[in-house]
């Protein structure tokens, strides 16, 4: 079985015969004779097995053996001293050794260790295979097993190492701060600053400052020098959030500290470089940006190098009502309720509703339920009325009426459902044409003019179709279903 080793032994002599041991095992040995050597080889590379002396000439092989513990977690430690105490194997199985060697030890001894060491960091990596494959409920600050989210959860994985710019996008209120943070945390940056800037919440006239900071006198207000975000975040990661609301002209030189690491301060002419890893996001399509030249290409290039793409919560199955459960164990925990869960009334309408402002809307609306009622079950009637509603709307949109006589009072023939409850066929094409043969050809049909006003509205919301059902005051999963029933009505006039 081959294997890496780092040999840490300050005896020349005794380090060559060990040395020679776990060559004979099958080990590539990297061998050092002090504490300082020894933490120098781990910042390059990490071993499978470190077997480490505990006296050394310069530091105590315990202190190293608690940095190892803290900064290399994966890898297997075995001690060996020539003063082998009870009380000092103890001290060090429970500061995170596999075993404890009294030396001098010989080949068919160490062997035993370092096969049963090897064969416990297998059964680790196993189990953590294994429990990476199964579907997270949640992570680093997400919730939901949907498998949607597992594609995001993976992304993040794979990326959260890498120096590489990340870019998210989705809609708002899909939680791209929170996945930001995610990928910095899983990776090996998460002990450094993790800064995040909101493009869009701070004006055009300010921001080069709060991102490259100023020095005394550069404008008015400026009364002493300031570090900016970039400043904050060196050695760690600065998130963008909002990039596309970035003017033009800080654009180009946000694009040259992106590509050398350098900036200048406002008002300064010092040059300063710092180590940052980019994140950047938005709800909007940035290659849109580009084409409508708000955004520059080569900064598009230089930023959406990793993209990840949040799904919005209509998307993610029953996800909604999983976050719910979560938030409304929190919110009644911070306001003193008692609220234990929801009714099933109150569950199908959570996970049925759209929510156009996605996790957002939905953290608002759970703090609201709590802080405005005290019981421990959630009712429907709890719930938004616009929530209440919807749900009825698109029941009645479900099951539509095709004839007046039908109909409940004051409400208007659905001509434009015949796609979606009769077949595709001659029957349906001639009932279709018997109710529109009463409409006087002058005027056009209703789910015409429906389509037109809708479509308007999306081109007017840059194909934001939650946005567009906002001002609709419709629920988005309606202009799904319309969209879909248009392009059935299509393809029989086709045929």
């Amino acid at each position: 079985m081959e294997f890496t080793a780092l040999l840490v032994e300050d005896s020349a002599a005794v380090g060559a015969i060990y040395s020679a041991y776990l060559r004979n095992e099958g080990a590539n040995v990297t061998y050092v004779q002090s504490g300082r050597d020894a933490l120098v080889e781990l910042t390059r590379w990490q071993p499978d097995l470190l077997i480490l002396d505990i006296q050394l000439p310069d530091m105590s092989g315990m202190d190293i053996l608690a940095t190892v513990q803290q900064r290399y977690p994966d890898i297997s430690i075995i001690m060996i001293t020539a003063h082998g105490s009870i009380d000092l194997a103890v001290d060090a199985m429970r500061a995170g050794a596999f075993d404890f060697l009294v030396k001098p030890f010989d080949a068919k001894r160490l062997s035993i260790t370092l096969r049963n060491a090897l064969k416990q960091r297998q059964l680790i990596n196993l189990v953590a295979n294994y429990e990476s494959s199964l579907p997270k409920p949640n992570f680093h600050g997400f919730i939901g097993e949907s498998l949607a989210m597992q594609a995001v959860y993976k992304t993040i994985d794979c990326v959260a190492s890498s120096k590489a710019s990340v870019f998210i996008v989705g809609e708002s209120g899909t939680g791209k701060e929170v996945c930001a943070q995610a990928v910095h945390d899983c990776g090996n940056r998460k002990n450094k600053p993790f800064i995040a800037l909101n493009c869009a919440a701070i004006p055009k006239e300010l921001i080069e400052s709060e991102i490259f900071g100023h020095i005394k006198g550069a404008f008015t207000g400026a009364i002493s020098n300031r570090d900016g975000a970039a400043t904050r975040a060196h050695g760690g990661t600065f998130f963008l959030d909002e990039i596309c609301e970035m003017d033009l002209d800080l654009q180009s030189k946000l694009l040259r500290f992106i590509q050398t690491g350098i900036f200048q301060r406002v008002g300064g002419s010092q040059e300063e470089h710092v180590d940052v890893r980019f994140i950047s996001a938005t709800n909007r399509n940035p290659w849109n940006e580009v084409t409508a030249g708000r955004f520059r290409e080569d900064l598009f290039y230089r930023l959406h190098v990793i993209p990840i793409e949040l799904p919005p919560l209509r998307m993610r199955n029953n996800d909604g009502f999983l976050i719910a459960q979560q938030l409304l164990v929190d919110y009644s925990k911070e306001e003193k309720k008692a609220f234990k869960g929801f009714d099933n009334n109150a569950k199908e309408l959570i996970i049925n509703y759209s929510w156009p402002g996605n996790v957002r809307m939905l953290q608002n609306v759970i703090r609201q339920i709590v802080v405005l009622n005290n019981s421990e079950l959630v009712t429907s009637s709890m719930l938004p009325i616009e929530i209440q509603q919807a749900n009825r709307v698109d029941e009645k949109q479900k099951k539509p009426s095709l004839f007046a006589n039908d109909l409940e009072p004051n409400q208007q023939p659905c001509y434009d459902i015949f796609p979606t409850i009769l077949p595709n066929d001659r029957v349906l094409k001639s009932e279709k044409s018997i109710v529109i043969n009463h409409i006087d050809k002058n005027i056009m049909p209703l789910w015409q003019s429906e389509k037109k006003l809708i479509e308007n509205a999306i081109a007017h919301c840059n194909g934001n179709i939650p946005k567009a059902a906002a001002l609709l005051d419709i629920s988005a999963s309606t202009i799904y279903r319309k969209r879909q029933n248009w392009s059935e009505i299509s393809s029989i006039n086709v045929n």
